[in-house]
């Protein structure tokens, strides 16, 4: 069951048009994956309707519907809002999310996800620590890191801080740290200051997306070491 969710400003950032477009990755696969949030998001756009009706209409440019075309054509190759609002979740044609030399085929990623993982393929994992794995993903922006990131089973995280605001979506296995236990769908929202180590289960390996402002850091002795090599790259 989905516990963790984006709290009301966020999904009303989402419904308006105006949350930055690498979070709105994030929130619209967890969308895919939560009927309660696609309730909620369904609830704000008729109240954004409502108002629309009860607004004075505005005079346009001439060109302003060539202006559109000509937008849509330049993001064809960017997710389409359908993939960012609809519910269905890729279970026939998955895509496989290689590591090292094994691939492993996911049934339930997030049709926005799947399409990101396809988009990127041949995922470059790289090996953070003896426990984590991440492949950034290229998704048509230059604010925030999009990645995948691969805890192994029983496999703890060194202890870290964040630069920037986090949001992470779990989409296999499950994760714990000292504030609690997240399982798929559990959308998370990491503020600057916010220290924790999370570990996956004993049983399985866990598999999110993340969506970063900046690099974490990483906390204790290890930090002088580690914290000038680790890099931020939006894409």
């Amino acid at each position: 069951m989905i516990r963790h969710h984006p709290d009301s400003n966020v999904l009303m950032e989402y419904a308006a048009g105006t949350l930055p477009w690498a979070m709105s990755l994030a929130v619209g696969a967890h969308l895919q994956l939560c009927p309660r949030c696609r309730e909620g998001r369904h609830q704000l756009d008729c109240v954004g309707g409502g108002l629309l009706r009860h607004t004075e209409p505005q005079a346009v440019h001439s060109d302003s519907l060539a202006r559109v075309l000509q937008r849509i054509d330049q993001d064809e190759n960017n997710p389409s809002q359908s993939d960012l609002i609809g519910p269905e979740v890729n279970t026939a044609h998955s895509a496989a999310v290689d590591s090292g030399n094994r691939d492993r085929p996911l049934d339930q990623l997030p049709r926005l996800v799947d399409k990101l993982v396809r988009d990127n393929q041949p995922l470059h994992w790289r090996r953070m620590s003896s426990s984590l794995q991440m492949a950034r993903l290229a998704s048509g922006q230059n604010q925030c890191e999009v990645a995948l990131q691969r805890i192994r089973q029983g496999g703890k995280v060194v202890e870290h801080d964040h630069r920037g605001r986090e949001i992470t979506l779990v989409l296999y296995g499950s994760f714990s740290d000292a504030d609690g236990v997240y399982a798929p769908g559990d959308f998370l929202v990491r503020e600057p200051g916010e220290v924790h180590r999370p570990m996956a289960t004993q049983d399985q390996e866990c598999l999110c997306l993340s969506v970063a402002e900046a690099a974490v850091s990483v906390t204790g002795i290890l930090g002088w070491l580690v914290n000038p090599l680790l890099r931020f790259r939006p894409a």
